[in-house]
Order: C-alpha cells, then sequence, then structure tokens
C-alpha cells in the first residue's frame, strides 16, 4: 500500500471485542487488517447489491413498457396459486 490514511473511528463496544478477539486469536495481524478485511467484503457486497438493484429497475422499466403497450394480462391470483401449489407438489413428488 503506497498510500495510506491513518483514521480514528469509534465502534460499539461488542464490535471493538470482536476485533481484538480476531487478532489476540491470531487470524489477523492487527485491527486495522481486520478493518481492511471487512472493508473489502463490504465493497463486494454492496457492488452485488448495486448489480441487483440495476436488474431490479431494468425489470420495472420492462414491465412499465409492457403495460404501456399494451402487453398485459388479467391478473387471477387463483390461477397463480394453483400453478405454484402444482409445481410445489411436483417437486415432492420427485425428490
Amino acid at each position: 500500500m503506497s498510500d495510506i490514511e491513518r483514521l480514528t473511528i469509534t465502534l460499539p463496544t461488542d464490535m471493538a471485542a470482536s476485533i481484538k478477539s480476531a487478532v489476540d486469536g491470531g487470524d489477523y495481524a492487527s485491527a486495522s487488517e481486520v478493518v481492511r478485511a471487512a472493508l473489502r467484503d463490504w465493497k463486494l457486497k454492496r457492488a452485488l447489491q448495486l448489480q441487483e438493484l440495476e436488474a431490479l429497475k431494468a425489470d420495472i422499466d420492462k414491465g412499465l413498457a409492457d403495460l404501456a403497450a399494451g402487453r398485459v394480462k388479467k391478473f387471477d391470483a387463483a390461477k397463480i396459486i394453483a400453478r405454484g401449489r402444482k409445481l410445489l407438489a411436483d417437486r415432492s413428488t420427485s425428490a
């Protein structure tokens, strides 16, 4: 790491204890390493969340375009429930 910036953070007691425990247990050499690992994990998780959000927005846009173009069907909850029950029944008999 060529560029390093020192930060002071405040954590709840239980989080600070978790960091100290990870260092004391030998999983990490320092509290900084624990925080860096946590931030790397957070960045990956956040990137996945953003991808999922973009996919959801695209699905919503597609649905709105279908609606505007009149490509819609009457909503039949009973039919959907029956189909779901059949799928579950088929899955349990094939297991």
